[in-house]
């Protein structure tokens, strides 16, 4: 597999300049196509007393904001590719998390920003990642704060013998086999012969012609999350490779706890497959 396609979110509030570089630049390490995307929608909370005509007018105000800002989103973009026929744009007026899974059937690979860590979002302007790994059908790159290049030299695999984790795998098979450094991380809770589940993905990747490495963490004194980035310090990894794991369709509890822990650490990229 190789990644031919890149499509980048953009938030429509956020500065969109760090993003939009680090995919270009990314795009064209792969040789491949990027596609621009934004997509907002008016919300509006009636106040008690509003007649029909007030409420209307404020969600066509609301439009228009967004239309403008794609605009400016999209200028922004096509400036930064240089115009490239290898890159396009598309701005939508709907529900991010809804209208990016729809226009995820174009792309091989998904790129976002960090997630938002305010204790309250606006989801009709916002991304809400979680639900997004579990809805797009395609493999989320979830850029660390400081949008750095991916040289994607040394990777950590967050391995757990699971479909999501074997999937990420395979998804992220474009970085590992240029990889100077592989880490496969297993975290043991006390489980029979994880060494030996772990050889299985040493043996996969190998034949693959990726060299990789393995390490079984203790998980009995230190929370999985804690150690996987503890050890990502370690070998200075740059990308971590992990499973979306859902439990549940309530956006709260989209994810696994393992998973919304390194989501919220913003220190380096992380790929993640469900």
């Amino acid at each position: 597999m190789a990644f031919k396609t890149i499509m980048v979110h953009l938030d429509v509030d956020a500065i969109a300049a760090p993003c939009i570089s680090m995919a270009w630049d990314l795009a064209q390490r792969h040789d491949a196509n990027l596609i621009g995307f934004c997509a907002a929608e008016p919300h509006f909370i009636m106040p008690t007393g509003t007649d029909d005509q007030a409420v209307t007018k404020a969600m066509w105000a609301q439009v228009e904001q967004i239309e403008g800002r794609l605009d400016s989103l999209r200028e922004e973009f096509l400036s930064i590719v240089n115009g490239s026929n290898r890159a396009s744009w598309r701005g939508e007026i709907g529900n991010p998390n809804g209208q990016l899974a729809l226009n995820a059937r174009a792309a091989d690979l998904i790129l976002t920003g960090s997630p938002a860590t305010d204790l309250v979002v606006d989801h009709h302007r916002t991304l809400d990642t979680g639900s997004l790994i579990l809805a797009a059908g395609r493999p989320i790159l979830v850029a660390s704060q400081t949008y750095a290049s991916i040289d994607a030299e040394r990777i950590l695999i967050a391995w757990s013998d699971t479909r999501e984790a074997r999937r990420a795998v395979v998804d992220a098979m474009p970085f590992l086999i240029t990889a100077r450094d592989v880490v496969i991380a297993i975290v043991d809770h006390g489980s029979p012969a994880p060494h030996d589940n772990v050889a299985d993905v040493e043996m996969f990747l190998a034949r693959h012609g990726v060299k990789a490495r393995s390490e079984v963490l203790d998980a009995r004194q230190c929370e999985p999350a804690d150690l996987l980035l503890q050890i990502g310090r370690e070998i200075t990894a740059d990308l971590i490779v992990m499973g979306g794991y859902g439990h549940s369709r309530v956006r709260e509890m989209a994810l696994g706890g393992v998973t919304r822990s390194v989501l919220r650490s913003g220190s380096l990229h992380r790929f993640i497959s469900n």
